[in-house]
């Protein structure tokens, strides 16, 4: 990849792992498109993507404690009512994910985005 291409971050400034994810893309030249998905949360559709990309269930991908107090852990949840879920509360989507073409990094740890360079 050239480092001018194009990534995708999907990122809270207000979380620590999220910001170091940001700090190591811009240490090997990447400045990505920053997406502070809790003002512009991603579609149902583009979840999807992103979970496929990620090879995630989307209970996979959900924050326990906020996914709870949201009542998005419920054994019942189709896959379909929990994406909708965290399209309506995103708060409850894992951060930060780190995308770039047909691939995806979920953050966890941070250096797991440099992955997708």
């Amino acid at each position: 990849m050239t480092k001018n291409a194009s990534v995708t971050l999907y990122h809270n400034p207000r979380c620590s792992k999220s910001r170091a994810a940001l700090a190591l893309l811009r240490e090997h030249g990447v400045e990505p498109t920053i997406v502070e998905y809790l003002q512009n949360p991603p579609s149902a559709a583009e979840l999807k993507k992103i979970l496929k990309m990620l090879n995630l269930k989307p209970r996979e991908l959900l924050r326990q404690k906020e996914a709870k107090e949201v009542g998005l852990l419920a054994g019942n949840l189709t896959d379909d009512a929990i994406i909708a879920g965290m399209v309506k509360n995103p708060i409850t989507i894992e951060r930060p994910i780190a995308v770039h073409g047909d691939r995806a990094a979920l953050g966890r740890p941070p250096e797991q985005v440099l992955i997708v360079i």
